[in-house]
């Protein structure tokens, strides 16, 4: 008996890692990586609380637990949005 290929991700968005420098997402195809000293939400964060996102309208992440929401624009553009969270 042989076992089937993997299939396809039943998940939209994935964390891929958390470390002490911030947090490894995998959505639609793409990696991202979001430092903390970019996105200062997560790094007092609790794991499951940083593990409950969601995707929606296919390009908006939301977290919930945290109030946070973020586009993919911003993910992949960082430079275009100059505001810091203070």
């Amino acid at each position: 008996m042989k076992s089937s290929g993997v299939g396809a991700s039943t998940s939209a968005v994935e964390i891929l890692n958390i470390s002490t420098n911030g947090i490894w997402l995998y959505v639609k195809g793409g990696e991202y990586f979001l430092p903390y000293v970019e996105f200062p939400w997560f790094k007092e964060a609790r794991l499951s609380a940083i593990h409950r996102v969601r995707l929606l309208h296919g390009q908006h992440l939301r977290w919930d637990d945290l109030d946070v929401d973020l586009d993919l624009d911003v993910l992949e553009h960082l430079e275009h949005y100059p505001l810091k969270y203070r």
